[in-house]
């Protein structure tokens, strides 16, 4: 059967419209993903949608193409806003605008997307001359809403994309007020890749008696070997910076991406690496979206090795082939683990995955195992030895091609004159020293300590928890590491003990605040122990601090009604992190 034939015959018994089924043929569509089999026909019989798919399965489809027929079918309300997509991000913004814009073609249907970093005017421009579906960060739908540019009472077709990262993100109050907005009797659709308690809370208040979908993630057959290789190194903070210049120097990844936890680490990280000679770039929120921009041209051309960045900046960039993600901090819930190491071994392709583990991180880590099915082979850093050996063995490939290439012309006279003193085998072997030194960085002879306690290898069952680290476990002279306080290990409510949330503090630096501020503030005003707080961060105008998980609430409640240097401060779960 031709490819046309099977992909009419696999939509078409969606229920799609065969001007759909044309424009999906057209585009070399075949079959539909389970998402799209499952979410299509209830989407099209007007059903509320709850539905758990990750990205990378489709999901784009299975709500844009019913949408698309629904507005073309209904023409009422037409010239308005009918379908309304909400995103975490601009980049995803960009993505399933142009999905849509893609299916919707040959039809009438106007697709505007409106996001932070663009335009307002010309937002407004496309707005008013009329936007079928609008592609909305919240942030920005937020914003339009106020200035009465995007009225939403027409809206017939409303769905959350990415639901779990806008909540991540911070964005729950704004996306209540967008989605009370909207028509008492639209449909409503909600994707997420997890379904946490505070995802259920949402669709409980905005959809009606919605059917549900779920969508497992991708399965690694029996006997198969994963296509993505996952490696882990135990290592203390201090040790971060150096660990991952040599395991850079041993992987020699053709392109890589780097995660930190914070923006902060990410400036710092990638101004380290810049120093030791790789072309790096940094990526966060804290950026201008021109300086996003000009990093993710970079990228795409290949001008750039490795890009550091936090994984909300990541958040739907489209980058064809990683071949190695790099967890420079560990990610405190397990699904974001899965996230970012689904970005490498795609489409068939071989990939690696290496985390930078804290010796306290190892149940996080065997969390991880259970969670993805598949081992996480903890090795021992690369010695001195290997790096040499490494550099040799790459050296001499690097010989063997200028060798075949030849063509050495005056060189050879060189060689001639210095033979006429010494051995040939003695001039080729000093002309490889000087070669290697010229590659060598300071520190490359220092073995790296490996933490005493860690297991040369971890399993599923019967593994012992490694002795956790004292109060100075979280703090180091590495990247990200700035004007730093690591309080607390130990206790039963101490932040290193379980994954926790790290909270923004609108007041840095140049407000005077200092981490004896924070935790006097936190544990006088609030109560809260001081040992139950994690790492704290001063930058010049914000600050972070890491919290357990079930203290954020009462903390975020308590300091809004505190001050910081007799001045109110603005404070909520920081929009770069993952709790």
């Amino acid at each position: 059967m031709s490819p046309h034939k099977s992909s009419a015959a696999g939509f078409s018994s969606l229920g799609l419209s065969p001007a759909l089924i044309a424009t999906l043929t057209d585009l070399g569509y075949e079959e539909p993903t389970p998402v799209q089999a499952e979410a299509i026909p209830l989407m099209l019989a007007g059903r509320d949608l709850l539905a758990q798919a990750s990205t990378g399965t489709g999901k784009t489809a299975a709500f844009a193409l019913p949408m698309i027929q629904r507005l073309v079918e209904d023409a009422a309300g037409r010239g308005r806003t009918r379908g309304l997509v909400l995103v975490p991000t601009r980049e995803l913004a960009m993505q399933v605008s142009e999905a849509v814009h893609k299916y919707a073609r040959g039809t009438t249907i106007h697709v505007v997307p409106l996001y932070g970093g663009s335009s307002m005017e010309q937002q407004i421009r496309s707005l008013k001359r009329g936007a079928d579906i609008a592609v909305a960060t919240p942030g920005r739908a937020l914003d339009h809403l106020r200035r009465g540019t995007l009225k939403l009472d027409a809206v017939k077709v409303l769905v959350l994309d990415e639901a779990d990262e806008m909540l991540d993100m911070g964005f729950a109050e704004d996306i209540d007020t967008i989605l009370a907005a909207t028509a008492g009797a639209r449909q409503a659709t909600l994707f997420s890749a997890t379904l946490p308690s505070r995802i259920l809370a949402i669709a409980k208040r905005h959809l009606s008696k919605p059917a549900s979908v779920t969508i497992a993630g991708e399965k690694t057959a029996a006997g198969k070997q994963p296509r993505v290789r996952q490696i882990a190194y135990i290592v203390r903070r201090a040790q971060k910076p150096a660990a991952l210049d040599r395991i850079l120097d041993i992987e020699n990844p053709a392109s890589a991406i780097v995660f930190c936890r914070t923006r902060i680490e990410v400036d710092s990280l990638a101004e380290t690496l810049n120093a030791h000679g790789y072309q790096a770039e940094a990526l966060h929120g804290g950026m201008q979206q021109r300086q996003r921009d000009a990093v993710m041209n970079r990228v795409r051309a290949a001008k750039t090795d490795l890009l550091i960045a936090t994984d909300v900046a990541a958040r739907g960039l489209d980058i064809s082939h990683l071949s190695h993600v790099i967890n420079y901090d560990l990610p405190a819930a397990p699904e974001s683990y899965v996230h970012r190491i689904g970005r490498t071994g795609r489409a068939g392709r071989e990939g690696t995955a290496i985390t930078l583990a804290e010796p306290r991180e190892q149940r996080l880590l065997r969390t991880i195992e259970q969670l993805t099915r598949q081992k996480i082979e903890v090795a021992t850093l690369p010695t001195v030895a290997d790096l040499k050996a490494r550099r040799l063995e790459a050296m001499k490939a690097s010989l063997q091609e200028r060798l075949v290439a030849g063509n050495f012309g005056e060189l050879r006279a060189v060689v001639d004159s210095l033979a006429t003193e010494f051995d040939v085998l003695d001039i080729a072997a000093a002309a490889v020293a000087l070669a290697q030194a010229a590659t060598d960085r300071g520190g490359d002879d220092q073995e790296i300590e490996i933490p005493r306690e860690v297991p040369r290898e971890m399993s599923r069952e019967g593994s012992r928890d490694a002795p956790r680290s004292g109060a100075g476990s979280g703090a180091g002279s590495g990247p990200g590491s700035g004007p730093r306080s690591a309080r607390g290990a130990k206790g039963p409510r101490g932040a290193s003990e379980e994954p926790g949330t790290r909270l923004f503090i609108g007041a840095g630096r140049r407000a005077g605040i200092r981490p004896a501020d924070l935790v006097g503030a936190i544990t006088g005003e609030i109560g809260v122990p001081a040992r139950a707080l994690g790492a704290i961060e001063i930058a010049e105008n914000f600050s972070l601090v890491d919290v357990p998980e079930e203290l954020a609430d009462e903390i975020i409640a308590g300091m809004k009604k505190a001050s910081l240097r007799g001045q109110k401060v603005i404070i909520r779960r920081d929009r770069e992190s993952r709790s």
